[in-house]
């Protein structure tokens, strides 16, 4: 009998199956921890500013960003055209309508975007403002030149900022007071060298939006004249004030005569003694704050 060899084959059965279907990714959000560059909003400052550096809708960018964007943007080679304020917003923080130039050592003020609304420049090293620093700049509502050394303000420097309802000259070296656009509501030139003769008698007359004005530690001999009726802060503290008279506050000649708007007049850090003007007080709802014995 012939050996029969049988051939066997295995097959296996293996069911159809569809390929899985990749795995559907989750969108990531990256959060970058350990920064030196935040975003939130502004403190008030203590310049006694009615308000203060608060932007309208509440933001602010560090110093740090300005630096930040200028190490990282000067290596590109961009060049600057008229048409561009590539060289002032890489030196500041241009930011909707705002110029955030602090503590960066600018010795005059930089050109500005022509749309800019609020221009803060403190803590530099300023010592003039010229007539052409903002003459195209007509849309600024508030500047604040606080902490610089500023000596002189060339005639006519804010004349043509009609809009401009906050101006801060506070810690200059100012003897003078230049001529003050018509819509202001607050000054502030607190920590100055003003005497009374660098103000002049109807500095304030027009001014008939004013509401907080802030003059102390300055070299004043009076209280400043034609105060207008608008007023309701004043701060004339450690001035050099000997004397008041009858229409300082009040009208002499108008016994019924109230200065409805007055909340406060700080005087304390005077030589003068309120006491012995006790008429000149007659239509204000508070005494001020001084010595009166």
């Amino acid at each position: 009998m012939e050996t029969l060899q049988a051939t066997f084959f295995l097959f296996v059965f293996v069911p159809w199956v569809n390929p899985a279907p990749p795995l559907q990714q989750e969108s990531l959000q990256l959060y970058e921890y350990d920064t030196d560059v935040s975003m939130g909003s502004l403190t008030q400052q203590d310049y006694e500013m009615q308000p203060n550096d608060i932007r309208k809708d509440g933001t602010n960018v560090s110093l740090d960003t300005s630096l930040m964007l200028q190490s990282d943007d000067s290596q590109l080679d961009v060049p600057a055209t008229k048409d561009t304020n590539l060289p002032t917003c890489l030196l500041c923080v241009c930011l909707s309508g705002s110029v955030y130039c602090e503590e960066i050592d600018i010795e005059a003020v930089p050109p500005l975007p022509k749309e800019t609304a609020y221009l803060y420049a403190r803590f530099n090293k300023i010592k003039r403002i010229a007539a052409s620093d903002f003459a195209d700049i007509t849309t600024l509502r508030r500047i604040d030149f606080s902490g610089n050394r500023i000596e002189e303000i060339e005639d006519g420097a804010f004349s043509k900022l009609l809009l401009l309802e906050e101006l801060s000259l506070a810690e200059n070296r100012l003897v003078k007071l230049p001529v003050l656009p018509p819509k202001l509501t607050t000054f502030n030139a607190n920590q100055n060298r003003i005497k009374s003769r660098g103000i002049k008698a109807n500095a304030f007359k027009k001014l008939t939006n004013l509401a907080y004005l802030y003059l102390g530690h300055n070299a004043l001999e009076s209280v400043p004249l034609n105060l207008p009726e608008s007023l309701r802060i004043l701060h004339l503290q450690y001035n050099n004030i000997t004397t008041i008279t009858d229409d300082t506050f009040c009208k002499s000649n108008n016994t019924r005569y109230i200065r409805t708007r007055m909340d406060e007049i700080r005087m304390e850090g005077n030589p003068i003694v309120l006491a012995k003007h006790v008429n000149a007080f007659s239509c204000l709802r508070m005494l001020p704050v001084g010595t009166y014995y």
